[in-house]
């Protein structure tokens, strides 16, 4: 993928509700669900965080590398560009990124579903410290309208990465920054508040 990513993102509390959501609208299957595992790069002075960019290698179904640009939010939804491409070896990709002066920064695993519905992507993201949609597309008016149909409250669409979310759990539980995974979690879970977030289900 090469262009422009735009999309919204919301902590939800009912993930397999909207799932059902999702199939009762007619939205298609894109990938079911899948392990992920992905690297984050950055400097050692850590510039490409100073200015909102990511270098990215992540492993699914096919090893992968991003990068994305610093972003621009409006109402919740983020625009950047990104650059992705699939690479043949994950281990030489990792090589490569550190052999160029880059180091991890962080690593972190999910379990992501994809859906489309109406030329809009639809990514459910089970993380260790909680639940997420992910909504992207090229038109911002079809990304709210999706968004509207799965009774997600746009005023609670968050802007930071799951890295930042990540972030300040651990400060605040004095636990790693390094290693977003569900060994990390496996006892406990942060709720609303140690998140810093609302859950955007809307009540029926």
């Amino acid at each position: 993928m090469n262009g422009q990513e735009t999309e919204i993102k919301f902590y939800v509390g009912n993930l397999p509700g909207i799932e059902a959501r999702l199939v009762e609208l007619g939205a298609h299957l894109i990938q079911a669900r899948v392990h992920e595992t992905n690297l984050r790069f950055d400097t050692p002075g850590r510039t490409l965080r100073q200015e909102g960019k990511v270098l990215r290698l992540r492993m699914d179904t096919t090893p992968k590398m991003t990068f994305k640009g610093s972003g621009v939010a409006i109402n919740g939804i983020v625009s950047r560009k990104e650059i992705e491409f699939e690479i043949s070896d994950f281990a030489a990709g990792k090589e490569l990124i550190e052999s160029l002066g880059y180091e991890v920064l962080v690593f972190y695993e999910k379990y992501r579903t994809t859906y489309e519905l109406n030329d809009v992507f639809i990514m459910l993201d089970e993380l260790p410290f909680g639940d997420f949609v992910e909504i992207e597309g090229e038109e911002i008016t079809e990304i709210n309208r999706v968004a509207d149909a799965l009774k997600l409250d746009s005023k609670k669409a968050i802007e930071a990465s799951y890295h930042a979310l990540f972030e300040q759990v651990a400060k605040k539980k004095k636990i790693s920054t390094h290693s977003l995974s569900f060994e990390t979690f496996k006892n406990w879970k942060p709720n609303d508040e140690e998140l810093s977030v609302s859950k955007a289900d809307r009540e029926e």
